[in-house]
């Protein structure tokens, strides 16, 4: 939780922990307290799991991975992305099981807009043209596919600023640290011209939200 130091997870190298509900498991990758608060993780639902109704009062922001997770508001397959925001509230079950990555309690307090981005757009999506899913003030999260030509510098720029990553396909190596899918990158000053792309690859990216 110390936002000043660059923090890289590999998500192969934690454990799935059990959460309030029986079939629901998380891999942290950063988290304010046990169950509340600020948090960022890998979630996992086994079929047929169910999630008791629960509000979110400064947010949820979920990119689902794998599968497809459901709520009274819909079904959300792999590539959807949607923000619930805060005093949203619903409960969330997955029929044929899923893999989500889940911010809870992130959100500025008047960033109050509900999104929703389907599958298709990343199904559709191009090389080297990023995605932008939300913006809210300095804060700009867009998902990316990039291959082992594209230039990460000239697409975001070689300026430092605050960013967080996700690999959610492909590998990427940030500093000479391998960072294969599913693994999380979050620093205060990014070093763009340190990011390079080994194979194709779908990343989520976040940039000036803290």
């Amino acid at each position: 939780m110390d936002f000043s130091i660059p923090v890289m997870r590999n998500v192969d190298d934690l454990e799935w922990l059990p959460s309030p509900m029986p079939g629901v498991e998380r891999k942290p990758l950063a988290r304010e307290d046990a169950e509340r608060g600020h948090a960022t993780s890998i979630v996992r639902y086994a079929p047929g799991s169910v999630f008791r109704a629960h509000p979110h009062p400064l947010g949820e922001e979920i990119l689902v991975l794998e599968g497809e997770f459901c709520d009274e508001t819909g079904r959300y397959p792999a590539g959807t992305y949607f923000r619930n925001p805060p005093g949203s509230s619903h409960a969330p079950y997955s029929p044929e099981g899923c893999v989500l990555f889940v911010k809870l309690h992130q959100f500025a307090p008047l960033d109050s807009e509900q999104v929703v981005v389907t599958s298709d757009i990343v199904k559709g999506l191009p090389f080297d043209q990023p995605y932008l899913l939300h913006e809210y003030h300095a804060e700009h999260v867009y998902l990316v596919r990039l291959n082992s030509a594209s230039d990460f510098s000239a697409l975001f720029g070689a300026v430092a600023r605050p960013f967080e990553l996700l690999v959610a396909e492909g590998r990427v190596i940030y500093e000479g640290v391998d960072l294969p899918a599913l693994s999380w990158l979050r620093t205060p000053d990014i070093q763009s011209s340190q990011l390079n792309v080994t194979q194709d690859s779908l990343l989520w990216l976040k940039f000036g939200h803290f």
